[in-house]
Formats: C-alpha cells, sequence, structure tokens
C-alpha cells in the first residue's frame, strides 16, 4: 500500500482533539445520487471488487494461493470511510478518486466484500497538504466541518436509498474512524436507526470510555464489543508491537478525559487475554514510510499474490501500559523455520524507527481476516435477533 510519512502524520492528528474550524459552516454536501461521488459500490468494478487473493505461507514455508470469491448474494452492508491519503494540493481534497483513494480502499474495504456489500463515499477530507503546512509552522485551513458533511450527506442518502432494512457495519480508520466516531454520536448513539447497526470498526483512532467499563464516554449507549454474538457494538483500538509500547510523547492509545482510557477490542479475542490472528499482510510490506517486508520464505519463491497470510505468525492482546491502553502485537518468530521471523509495519524514516506511531500502517492487516470473520457472525446474530 502506498503511504507516505505524511499519512501517518496525518492520521496521528486526526487522533487528537478537532482543531478550530476556520469555516463557520460546511460547504453543501455533494450529490450522493451521482455514482462518481462514491468510491465503491455494490455490483460495480471499482477499488472494492479488486484482487483479494492471498498466498498462505506456512512456518513450514509451504505456499498455497487462496483465491477470494466476493459474496454473489450478500446478507448485509458494510459502509467504508477511508483515513487521510489525498494528495491534492488543496487543504480539502476534491471529489476525484486518486490512486491514493483507490489503494487503500482496496487494502483496508475490499476483502469484506467476502459477505457484505461494500459502500465508500469520496469525501473532501483532510489532506495530507493540509497537515504538513500545520507541521511547518503555518495556519490550518482546512475545513472539518466539510469533510464531516460529506460522510453524513453520504451515510443520509444510504439510509435512505440503499439499505432497504439491513444491517450495516461501519468501518473506518484514522480520518474515517474520526468521521464515523463523530455520526454515530450525533446521529445514530441511543437513536432509533442504532437498530440497524451490526456493529462499528473504528481502527485507529481513540475512542474514550470509563475505566473497567464497557460503556460511556464518547458514546452514551454504544457499548464495546465483548462478544461475537454482540451486535450494535464497537470494536476499536491502535495497535503497538508488544515490546515497544508507546511512548511517553505518542497520542495514540491515550485520551485526555479524567477517569477515562482508549478502548481497546481485541478482534480475536473479544472476551479478553491474548490470541493468535488472522492476518491479511501486504506482500511487499507497509508501503512508504515503512521497511520493506522481508522475504516471506528464506531463498523461497517469490510470492505473486497482492496479499500474504502467515497463519500463527501473529498475536494479539488489549493491554495497558501506564496511561496507554492498546493492541500489543506480538509476532511468533521462530528461526528454525524458514519462514520470516519479522514483519513489516514500523515507521522507519531516516533509517530511525519512530516509535510513537506503533504499527498504525497495519492497524487493519494484522487481523484483517478476524475483522471480516465477525463482520459475517455478528450479521448473523443481528439477523436472528431481528426475526
Amino acid at each position: 500500500m502506498k503511504l507516505t510519512f505524511a499519512t501517518l502524520v496525518a492520521a496521528a492528528l486526526m487522533a487528537m482533539p478537532a482543531i478550530a474550524q476556520t469555516q463557520s459552516s460546511p460547504a453543501p454536501a455533494p450529490d450522493y445520487a451521482k455514482p462518481e461521488t462514491w468510491l465503491c459500490l455494490p455490483g460495480r468494478a471499482d477499488a472494492c471488487a479488486a484482487n483479494q487473493d492471498a498466498t498462505i505461507v506456512a512456518a513450514n514455508g509451504t505456499q498455497t494461493v487462496e483465491p477470494f470469491k466476493a459474496a454473489a448474494d450478500p446478507k448485509f452492508d458494510c459502509f467504508y470511510v477511508y483515513p487521510t491519503v489525498s494528495l491534492d494540493p488543496t487543504p480539502n481534497s476534491d471529489m476525484k478518486a486518486g490512486l491514493e483513494e483507490r489503494t487503500v480502499a482496496t487494502f483496508q474495504a475490499a476483502r469484506f466484500a467476502k459477505y457484505c456489500r461494500v459502500f465508500a463515499p469520496i469525501y473532501r477530507q483532510i489532506t495530507l497538504g493540509a497537515l504538513r503546512t500545520v507541521m511547518g509552522g503555518g495556519a490550518f485551513t482546512a475545513d472539518r466541518a466539510m469533510a464531516y458533511g460529506d460522510v453524513k450527506a453520504a451515510w443520509d442518502h444510504y439510509l435512505a436509498t440503499e439499505n432497504k432494512g439491513l444491517g450495516v457495519v461501519l468501518i473506518g480508520h484514522s480520518q474515517g474512524s474520526g468521521m464515523l466516531k463523530e455520526l454515530i454520536a450525533q446521529e445514530i448513539d441511543g437513536k432509533p436507526v442504532s437498530k440497524q447497526i451490526i456493529s462499528a470498526m473504528l481502527l485507529g483512532t481513540n475512542v474514550a470510555v470509563p475505566e473497567g467499563k464497557t460503556v460511556g464516554g464518547d458514546f452514551k449507549a454504544f457499548p464495546l464489543c465483548t462478544a461475537a454474538s454482540q451486535t450494535g457494538c464497537l470494536i476499536t483500538y491502535v495497535t503497538f508491537r508488544a515490546d515497544a509500547p508507546p511512548p511517553a510523547n505518542s497520542r495514540f492509545g491515550v485520551v485526555e478525559q479524567p477517569g477515562m482510557i482508549a478502548a481497546c477490542t481485541n478482534p480475536a479475542a473479544l472476551g479478553g487475554g491474548k490470541a493468535v490472528t488472522d492476518n491479511y499482510l501486504g506482500t511487499r510490506g507497509a508501503g512508504l514510510g515503512s521497511a520493506l517486508q522481508a522475504p516471506w520464505v528464506k531463498d523461497g519463491p517469490a510470492v505473486t499474490t497482492p496479499f500474504v497470510k502467515a497463519p500463527g505468525l501473529v498475536s494479539a492482546e488489549c493491554v495497558r501500559s501506564g496511561k496507554f491502553s492498546y493492541l500489543a502485537v506480538t509476532v511468533n518468530a521462530d528461526p528454525a523455520d524458514p519462514r520470516t521471523d519479522t514483519i513489516a509495519g514500523d515507521v522507519v524514516i531516516l533509517n530511525k524507527i519512530l516509535p510513537d506511531w506503533g504499527l498504525h500502517l497495519i492497524d487493519m492487516p494484522v487481523t484483517m481476516g478476524n475483522l471480516v470473520e465477525l463482520s459475517n457472525v455478528q450479521a448473523k446474530a443481528w439477523a436472528a435477533k431481528k426475526r
């Protein structure tokens, strides 16, 4: 996935409290009745219909291709909002999907088409350029209210014209999670439409919850998921390596509200504890801003699929470290076998790892299979309750 270091900067800033806006009100929203305002729509050859084939790399070095097949008759919907990726030169992006938007949707949303219809609106997000300006000491001139207004307008259009009573999973990462976090708080939490929500997966962002509780904080009636059979609940986390917890300057995994912590739900073990994850990692790694992935098998053939699934290689557990709460990722290295003992994902600038960023680039890939399968299990539970 072609993500620059600036993408990570954007992600971190989006995890911070909202920056004061220079605009008093958002511009009129796009017309989401027009297909060109959507990055992904069901039945269309777009970013969410891209090749999701993966090579299963076993610990003994054996490679087996796992073909991907989208659902022929999906029974529920997924509504996805992508992270900060826009390379547009303006503070807010335009409504034309570039390669960066299409690529991130392919890596983060397309696999959910195994079970659901995927809807992903284009929105006038805060761009990488706007955030670089702020980092350089310039004024913040982007309009976050406009970005959110677009997402809300797309959601309203989807509900009015496409939903037709189906359950829906909300999926976001980074800035996209921030947009959905606001949407849930303002339009869904405690309201009748919440009955349509199978679950919300807000990844790579901080969601406040009272310490020791599963509900409260940022959401008043939208609890954390603690079981796969639970619906109308939240899955959220930020990732760090287990042996490299967040340093004091990290803005991930921590919230400002007194008595609150950053929520963490492990999709591989919703009830708690450490579990091996069902990972789907980029074959070449996490993209620019990160080291390249080492060969998956020592002296083995090159992997030809876009994704790799490495059974047993990664484990994860929600942990506390001081004021931080996060998903700790362990690579179960075995130097005796031919499979790689490392996974790419750290932010590396001038050959130096920046520990405060954690594994933000691979928040979703390390548990992607768990997230996709969980969406289907929860959708079945939602349908059963509705009946």
